[in-house]
């Protein structure tokens, strides 16, 4: 109780709440001038790899719509280069990394202080998306086409002389099968027919 009520005192006589007040708001001030210089200054980097790769963002074709090529405001400026993929600055905000988001999680496609071998990588991962988009395009119209062909379907060397296995090994069984059951039959029917002449007294 008594260093409380030292405390209380200690304030209330050394110094007015409201320039403790002022203190907290002066060191705040100055955190979120920091936050800020640190934010513009990643933005103005983001912006110089943004115009390094603006020829190779020029050349995309008018209907693909992968790409973004937007720089994103907030506490950690990104240059988004499509949904999955950005580049944003390191913790030190001069070093710049190429990241995309999969299924495992996020992996880092290329880092390095300097614009030129980030572009370079952005660059070519423009390049795949583009050409992936391309083969998946030709992929889909191939069994379409296929589709038209009615000329009956070729069998597989090997599968003649398998299938005929098979359908010799399945007459086989019939062929028993059927033999016993005739076998069967011949047997009752001389067995039925010696008790039938008996009673007719046909046997003597």
């Amino acid at each position: 109780m008594s260093d409380a009520g030292d405390t209380v005192k200690q304030i209330g006589t050394g110094q007015r709440l409201a320039d403790v007040i002022r203190d907290v708001k002066n060191a705040a001030a100055d955190r979120d001038d920091v936050v800020v210089e640190l934010r513009e200054a990643s933005r103005m980097r983001l912006d110089l790899l943004a115009a390094d790769l603006a020829s190779v963002f020029s050349e995309v074709p008018d209907d693909i719509d992968l790409f973004d090529f937007t720089i994103s405001s907030g506490l950690q400026p990104r240059l988004w280069i499509d949904a999955v993929s950005h580049v944003a600055m390191g913790t030190d905000r001069r070093t710049y990394r190429f990241l995309k988001d999969t299924r495992l999680g996020r992996v880092v496609l290329a880092e390095s202080a300097s614009i030129k071998p980030v572009a370079e990588q952005v660059a070519r991962y423009v390049a795949e998306r583009i050409l992936e988009r391309q083969r998946l395009m030709h992929g889909a119209s191939e069994p379409a086409a296929a589709g038209l062909d009615r000329s009956p379907v070729k069998e597989l060397p090997g599968a003649p002389k398998e299938r005929r296995g098979r359908w010799e090994t399945l007459r086989s069984v019939l062929a028993l099968i059927g033999a016993g059951v005739l076998f069967g039959l011949s047997a009752s029917a001389v067995f039925f027919w010696e008790r039938f002449a008996a009673g007719l007294g046909l046997v003597p």
